[in-house]
């Protein structure tokens, strides 16, 4: 039972305490390590670009994600250990600052300030340019990240500490980290982040679908349509390039009963016009209720099975 009362303690650590100051956070020696690894990759050739990258994927894993296994053998007291493992779970995911990132958006859009909502959405939530987007495609932008990171954020490493503890929780932020870095499709990364990237779809396959059902069951609890929103999911979910994304954010456009579009990438038509200002906050409710939801699922199913 000690995983289970970890990750009630790390939750509400989240909750009360939000992230560490970025200095001080995991995924800044994450990145690290990911920018000089990166430095003096292969300039050439596509096969010694991969298995460089693959290479420097597993060992950074590794190096992130092993030492965490001594606690398995820690012998004190149950809260003890549990508050430990805790500590060590809470920066391996970001629930509180995913719903501010999607706070200061909305409330600069509503006093007005389009340069500073996209200015923030650019900082906070999405790697596409955002300087020309108009306040209906900043408001989408944030809703399409919401969902997504929904997966990314929260549930998968939750998931992964579940099936694997501490370990395999650091391992998942770290291949996630590896893909928001060099998973592109540009000349610099195309083959030496293609592990990472791929290793990232393989990961986040079952939280996806775990999270976008999570939205689907919350809706009527965020006063949202729970029959849109499984049939924009299960018809829509395949528009995107990510085999994971459209998932969640074919469901928040079917609850929200809105389009969400990506210009010239993909477009999720939950309902005929683009979303407002008003509808982060109702995202934002949406997926604070699926967090709820599914956290409640995933605690019940640990305890039923004894993890930990």
């Amino acid at each position: 039972m000690s995983a289970v009362y970890a990750l009630l303690f790390a939750i509400g650590l989240d909750v009360l305490l939000g992230d560490p100051p970025f200095r001080f956070h995991p995924v800044a020696l994450m990145g690290n390590y990911l920018r000089a690894a990166a430095r003096i990759a292969p300039a050439a050739g596509r096969r010694r670009q991969f298995l460089y990258g693959m290479g420097m994927i597993l060992i950074g894993g590794a190096v992130f994600a092993l030492p965490w296994l001594v606690l398995h053998y820690l012998d004190t007291h149950i809260l003890v250990k549990s508050f430990l493992i805790a500590m060590l779970l809470k920066p391996v995911f970001a629930f509180r600052s995913l719903l501010e990132a999607g706070r200061v958006v909305q409330q600069a859009l509503s006093e007005g300030h389009l340069e500073e909502a996209r200015r923030l959405l650019a900082w906070h939530l999405v790697s596409r340019e955002t300087s020309t987007l108009d306040e209906h495609y900043v408001v989408s932008a944030t809703i399409e990240s919401l969902a997504e990171n929904l997966t990314d954020s929260f549930f998968a490493p939750l998931l992964a500490f579940a099936l694997g503890g501490l370990p395999l929780a650091w391992f998942y932020r770290f291949v996630n980290t590896a893909d928001a870095m060099i998973g592109y499709h540009t000349a610099e990364f195309e083959y030496t982040g293609k592990f990472a990237a791929r290793l990232d779809d393989v990961l986040n396959w079952l939280p996806a679908r775990f999270s976008a059902v999570c939205i689907v069951l919350a809706a009527p609890f965020a006063l949202l349509d729970i029959a849109g929103a499984w049939r924009t999911m299960r018809s829509q979910h395949g528009r995107t390039a990510s085999p994971n994304a459209g998932w969640t954010m074919g469901a928040a456009a079917g609850a929200l009963a809105v389009r969400l579009e990506k210009i010239g990438h993909y477009v999720l038509e939950g309902g005929e016009n683009l979303p407002d200002a008003a509808d982060i906050a109702r995202c934002l409710r949406l997926i604070l209720w699926a967090a709820g939801v599914g956290g409640a699922v995933l605690i019940l199913i640990m305890a039923v099975m004894d993890v930990g």
